[in-house]
Formats: C-alpha cells, structure tokens, sequence
C-alpha cells in the first residue's frame, strides 16, 4: 500500500462521494466540499472532513488548505462552467495534481487543453468496458492506457504439457502471462514460472492489446 495521502473533493454526487469513501476505505484523508446540503448530509457518515461551501470560490478552497493536498479531485455534476472555474482557482492556489471527471467530449477536451494531469469520462469508459466484455468472451478487464489493452482469461486446453518458454507468447502474439489460475485452486499464481509444464485445466491470464488477444487461437 502506498502512504497515505490527503485528498480533496469537490463535488460530492454519486461519482465524488463513492471516490471519497474508497480513498477512506484505503486509509487516506479526504475533505469533501459540495454545496447542497443533502449531499453533505449523506457523505458524513464517511467523512471526516466534510463542509457546505461554494466550490468554486477561491477563498473558500483556499481557508480549507486545498492548496496543501495531494491531489485534488474536481467532480462538480452537470456544471462544466463550475468545473472549469474550479480547475482555473485550483492552477492559481498551485494545487500539485488536479484530477476531473468530464461530463462530454467537449468539457475533456478543454480540460484537456488546461493541462489538467488526469481526466476520466467514467459513462465513456463504463460503456466501452461494457462493449469489450459483451464481445470478447473471457475478458476480465479494460484497461484505459492510450489504447486498447484488455486482460482475458484463456483455458490451457490442447496448450497442456507445454511451458510458457515453449509458448513464446510475447513475441508470437505480443501478450503477457501475468498468473496461472492452476486446476482445482480459486488462487492465482502471480510470476508464474516460465519452465513449468501447464495442465490441460489451468487458465491463463493474460494481458495486452485487443487485436492481439482477440487473434490467438
């Protein structure tokens, strides 16, 4: 686990109030600032620093140390003006690392633009997760890193009694074993060994670009 670090939210609907209590479930600080009252209310029981105030006022984020934390996270609803704003006040304050959810392609293009350091679309990625995992069957994740890489399962089968030196799948397919899920064990097998014979019931779990999984046998 990494040390624990102080983060900021501003916005606390269903996307920022579910990122602040996993950061909290993880052991890390996080003070949350929305501006209506029913959402501060439903976050207190997860935050220990929690207030009503005007996320887009500069003075505000300013008394309340924003300026101090890690990272801030900027998830201010159907507003991409408030976002903006918000993004503008964090630049000024020197906040080290702004992270924002966009609400269309236009608003991550300008964030984008503003050099924000992360911004994630979260209906974009939910619905292209969705699309691989419908077409691709056996894929257990996507993964959004400048292009498509995806992590699938893939049954041993007639690839038994053969080690992954044998197999050669980094060079033949541009893929990677990262585990071994072994017959009879729920338990994954992380670095497994390259000169170990596999058992027709093992299932590989692998790891690379789409195109290139989806082209093994």
């Amino acid at each position: 686990m990494a040390d624990n670090i102080e983060v900021g939210v501003v916005g606390l609907g269903k996307f920022g109030l579910a990122l602040a209590k996993n950061l909290c479930e993880l052991g890390h600080q996080v003070t949350g600032v929305d501006t209506s009252a029913d959402r501060v209310k439903a976050a207190k029981p997860f935050l220990a620093q929690i207030f009503q105030a005007d996320g887009t006022d500069q003075k505000t984020l300013e008394q309340l140390s924003f300026q101090d934390f890690d990272y801030v996270v900027v998830s201010t609803g159907d507003s991409m003006e408030a976002s903006i704003l918000v993004v503008l006040n964090l630049q000024e304050m020197g906040v080290k690392k702004i992270w924002v959810k966009a609400m269309s392609a236009a608003h991550e293009k300008v964030l984008s633009k503003l050099g924000v350091d992360f911004v994630v679309f979260p209906e974009h990625f939910a619905a292209k997760q969705l699309a691989y995992k419908l077409s691709t069957p056996g894929m257990l994740d996507y993964l959004s890193l400048g292009q498509d890489i995806i992590i699938k399962e893939r049954s041993v089968g007639d690839w038994a009694g053969k080690t992954l030196k044998d197999l050669n799948l980094t060079n033949n397919y541009e893929v990677q074993v990262i585990a071994i899920k072994n017959s009879g064990s729920a338990k994954l097998d992380f670095v497994p060994k390259a000169n170990k014979p596999l058992g027709e019931h093992d299932v590989l779990v692998l790891i690379g670009a789409s195109e290139n999984l989806l082209k093994m046998p």
